[in-house]
């Protein structure tokens, strides 16, 4: 009798381990939500929904997309960061809340690299720099001939201080040694029509802003900012092919969850992401809005957010971009 008690002392703790084991697995048991740092209709938005939707699939749960708009993103970015570490939810963010504005902020209300950690790169959007078709510069020797003349009296626009189409300038400022203005405008439209008004001399803008212009002939691409051509335009030489390596700038946007998030709940989330960024209607749908898709591993899109910091991080503070 004895015994037989035990056996079912431990068939019973045995029941409840597997039962236990069987609910860990289950993950995930409930709809998802991703925060968008950005309105409708953003480019953030848009990717988060395109690859939201076919990650979904994999994941046998809804995908919710909750946009938090505000405060450059780093509103939304903070509710990522200070959510659940259980993986239901997630988001999107980009250069500015993840790395530029560590700098640029004084009191960031998270920690970038503590409070966050990447799931994957979602997709690229490297610059491109153009002038006006009427312009008298025709190629990029011909933009840092004039740029290292004394009398130089060239503009740029960008989409405000401290965003990749402003730092991106900068950068091959520094490395030619030539100079002009930086005029901020609100948005890359704004910075289009500076362009074609004639108020602004060239720009690095995203792609989605400049390609149709490209296309229709009203503006002149003189480079795509990259170290690899660019699909949509691979007759663009790049600024690392006409002498500058290392000068580059893209308007990313990556996936993220909190800190502490379970490893096996971390890798899931990775491989739903990668499976829907490497789908060929994603990557199809993301192409015909000028956007490359960058699936990565999240030591790989850490690294990567390393190599921008190195790059951006003195820029910022050699402009008096930096409150800190």
């Amino acid at each position: 009798m004895k015994r037989l008690l035990l056996g079912g002392v431990a068939a019973v703790l045995t029941l409840g381990t597997a039962i236990h084991t069987h609910a860990a697995d289950a993950w995930p048991a409930k709809p998802l939500t991703l925060v968008v740092p950005f309105g409708a209709g953003s480019s953030p938005d848009i990717m988060a929904r395109i690859v939201g939707e076919e990650a979904a699939k994999t994941l046998k749960q809804s995908i919710i997309v909750q946009n938090k708009p505000g405060a450059s993103g780093n509103l939304g970015t903070d509710v990522i960061a200070k959510a659940k570490p259980d993986g239901y939810t997630f988001g999107v963010s980009i250069t500015g809340p993840m790395v530029n504005n560590a700098v640029i902020y004084k009191n960031l209300p998270y920690n970038p690299q503590t409070d966050l950690t990447p799931l994957t790169m979602g997709l690229h959007q490297y610059n491109v720099l153009v002038v006006a078709a009427n312009s008298p510069i025709r190629s990029l020797a011909d933009l840092v001939a004039e740029s290292k003349k004394p009398n130089a009296r060239l503009n740029f626009p960008s989409t405000g201080a401290g965003t990749v189409s402003h730092l991106a300038v900068e950068l091959l400022l520094d490395r030619v040694g030539g100079k002009a203005v930086h005029v901020p405008y609100k948005s890359s439209p704004d910075a289009v029509t500076s362009l074609l008004s004639g108020d602004t001399s060239f720009a690095a803008l995203p792609p989605v802003a400049v390609v149709p212009m490209i296309q229709d002939g009203r503006l002149r691409p003189l480079a795509a900012v990259s170290a690899k051509r660019l699909e949509f335009l691979p007759e663009l030489p790049t600024v690392a092919e006409l002498g500058y390596p290392g000068v580059e700038g893209s308007g990313w946007i990556g996936f993220f969850a909190p800190a502490g998030i379970a490893p096996a709940t971390k890798a899931q989330l990775n491989a739903a992401l990668v499976k829907a960024l490497e789908t060929p209607e994603v990557k199809t749908r993301l192409k015909g809005m000028n956007m490359e898709a960058a699936p990565s591993s999240p030591e790989a899109f850490a690294k990567y957010m390393d190599d921008e910091r190195q790059r951006w991080w003195p820029l910022i503070k050699r402009l008096g971009l930096s409150e800190n």
